[in-house]
Parts: C-alpha cells; sequence; structure tokens
C-alpha cells in the first residue's frame, strides 16, 4: 500500500490552540479522522479571519476545498490541546494549497499528531464558475 506524504513547508506564520472536545473523539478512544479534518476547517476559519477574509469573502471571491490529505501521526486525546500552525504554498492563478501542522505538548516538548493539505480554488458563486487568485490575496503567508 502506498501512503500519502505531505511535505510541510519551512516556516508557519501562523498558529492557533484548539482543544479537543468530547465529540471529537471515536470508538478507539482519540480523536477520529473526521475530528481531524474539523480541526483543521476550524484553524483554517482563524488563519483567514487574521488577514480579514473568511471562505466565503476571499478579496471578492469565495473558497472551495477542491481536495484533502491528512498524514497521521499520533494520536490526540479528549482534553489536550492541539497547536495547529498554518501557512499557504503552490499558488497558481486559480488555486493554493494550505498546509497545517498539528502538535501536542507531551512532557514540555512538542509532539507532531499529523500533517494535513487542503487544495483550496478560488470561486465565483454569482456566476458558479472558478475565478483568478484575487491580487489582494497574495499577501497571504
Amino acid at each position: 500500500m502506498s501512503r500519502i506524504r505531505i511535505d510541510l513547508p519551512a516556516a508557519f506564520h501562523f498558529s492557533t490552540s484548539i482543544p479537543v472536545r468530547i465529540t471529537d473523539i471515536n470508538y478507539g478512544g482519540h480523536a477520529g479522522n473526521d475530528a481531524i479534518l474539523s480541526l483543521v476547517h476550524e484553524a483554517r476559519m482563524r488563519y483567514l479571519a487574521g488577514y480579514g477574509y473568511s471562505e466565503m469573502s476571499f478579496a471578492g471571491v469565495a473558497l472551495i476545498m477542491a481536495d484533502a490529505g491528512i498524514e497521521f501521526k499520533s494520536e490526540l486525546f479528549y482534553g489536550e490541546t492541539v497547536v495547529i500552525s498554518v501557512t499557504i504554498g503552490n499558488q497558481s492563478k486559480v488555486s493554493f494549497d494550505i498546509f497545517y501542522k498539528l502538535e501536542k505538548e507531551v512532557d514540555g516538548k512538542r509532539k507532531m499528531v499529523a500533517a494535513a493539505k487542503t487544495g483550496m480554488v478560488c470561486f465565483d458563486y454569482r456566476i458558479k464558475k472558478i475565478a483568478a487568485f484575487p491580487e489582494e490575496a497574495k499577501q497571504l503567508r
């Protein structure tokens, strides 16, 4: 079986801390794969808000997620706090990737929980078509 591999960028310019909720826990007693994607979504919203954007208001266009990948490294449990670092890369004329590094603190050190990537496409809902990456949004790091 070939496994997904996410090569994270060296530099991240934003991070946010999110407590793990009981609803994030699956039958295995740890955060489920769906919960990790939900945590990534929350981190993405906070990241965009830091620039004054949202997924529906991104410098005149909207964002839709075209793909998502998660590379799991270790378990995350109820009561722990995950620190999610966020940055962008691979920008094209209409899309870009958002990279996420999920970590938790163990014995005073950060331990990697997961690496994730979402492919985001600029979209104009008025005309239901893919849109150009806004010049104004090139400030994202």
